[in-house]
């Protein structure tokens, strides 16, 4: 694990602050960072954006996070959209890294 794990009331402590800022029927988007390519096979080590990992504490690629505190619906008042990690992309991801390792040693 890359980062020492937090509560998940840290994080909705993080969002409720978030909210106060917002104004009366605001709505806020925070997109992840995108995998940078270094070559046409490589790319540099996934990070993070700092204000959705704030926010939500999820580290991957491909994540969206929606805060519409005045949604009718309370459901639909904060939405995580998250890329479902397939055997595949595990496997790659696992493979580049040991790959990187190599490299460094």
């Amino acid at each position: 694990m890359r980062y020492a794990p937090l509560s998940a009331a840290t994080y909705r402590e993080h969002r409720a602050r978030f909210r106060q800022h917002l104004e009366k029927g605001g709505l806020a988007i925070f997109h992840s960072n995108d995998i940078m390519p270094t070559s046409a096979d490589g790319s540099m080590p996934f990070k993070q954006a700092s204000d959705i990992f704030y926010l939500s504490g999820i580290d991957q690629e491909e994540t969206i996070l929606l805060l519409f505190p005045d949604a009718v619906d309370a459901k639909d008042r904060e939405i995580l959209f998250v890329r479902e990690t397939s055997e595949l992309r595990s496997r790659s991801g696992r493979a580049r890294s040991s790959r990187r390792r190599k490299r460094r040693s």
